[in-house]
């Protein structure tokens, strides 16, 4: 990854450099800076309990985090519901960014939040449960394509060719969240286009494991299931690969760092099967 952070405004290059408070830069979508800051301000508040009261979240590892360069970092997490795992993840970028460390309390972090942070998700999803996926959307979604399913169902189609492109977009610009699996089902298999988009755009690897997503929401994480859930969110040290490195090497490496080998116990249960 280059080490040049990616700039996008609508002033001529001369003028863009006098604005300092970002109010005319945009992300390499399209979308205005200023609006996601205000987007990511109301959506903190409004989420904030969530994880806080409702349910208590604890915050593992966030000392791998401060010393990360400010953009070419992608994160590399299990999934376990659509929206409440991202939401969790704003909050705590926003929170590292103002220096806190394993905690989001308080949020005052939330006046100045990060902005350049991305997240990959299906395109369907995005578009799918009315207007708050979309507003989620503006908030840095990443959308793809998936190959391998759509509407709940295994599916073969062409590759989304845009997508490494995307996602190397983001990373010029911030840190770019993404979900290897593909999937909210537990211990599916990581994609090996994740390896690819390793080798191609040599990013710093944040492993990141999570738990209690899937008992506290429902699978959108829009709505509460169980209440008084300790929510788990662990940053691992960086990963390193050698660019030489084979991808069935990297998605092993990628699968153990993320908690998401199939026990022993259940690999014995498929076979049964």
């Amino acid at each position: 990854m280059t080490s040049e952070k990616t700039t996008y405004s609508a002033l001529p290059r001369w003028l863009a450099r006098l604005d300092f408070l970002g109010l005319f830069e945009k992300d390499p979508f399209g979308n205005w800076l200023v609006v996601k800051r205000i987007l990511i301000f109301i959506l903190g508040w409004f989420t904030y309990y969530r994880y806080t009261a409702v349910n208590k979240i604890r915050i593992e590892g966030t000392e791998h985090l401060h010393h990360l360069p400010d953009h070419g970092v992608l994160f590399l997490s299990n999934h376990q519901t659509y929206f409440a795992d991202v939401i969790a993840f704003y909050h705590i970028f926003c929170a590292v960014k103002w220096g806190y460390k394993d905690t989001i309390s308080p949020p005052f972090y939330l006046f100045s939040p990060r902005v350049r942070s991305y997240y990959v998700a299906a395109s369907e999803t995005m578009k799918e449960g009315g207007i708050l996926p979309r507003i989620f959307s503006m908030g840095g979604a990443i959308t793809v394509e998936r190959s391998w399913r759509a509407q709940g169902e295994n599916v073969k189609r062409s590759l989304d060719n845009t997508a490494q492109d995307k996602i190397g977009m983001g990373l010029g610009h911030g840190w770019v969240i993404s979900f290897p699996q593909g999937t909210t089902k537990p211990y599916a298999p990581v994609r090996k286009g994740t390896a690819y988009l390793i080798k191609e755009h040599q990013p710093v690897v944040v492993p990141v494991v999570i738990n209690g997503f899937r008992r506290a929401f429902d699978k959108k994480g829009l709505r509460f299931k169980k209440r008084n859930t300790t929510i788990v969110v662990q940053f691992k040290p960086p990963m390193y690969f050698s660019p030489d490195e084979a991808v069935d090497s990297m998605v092993a490496r990628i699968t153990t760092a993320i908690e998401q080998d199939i026990p022993k116990q259940r690999m014995t249960w498929l076979r049964e099967e």
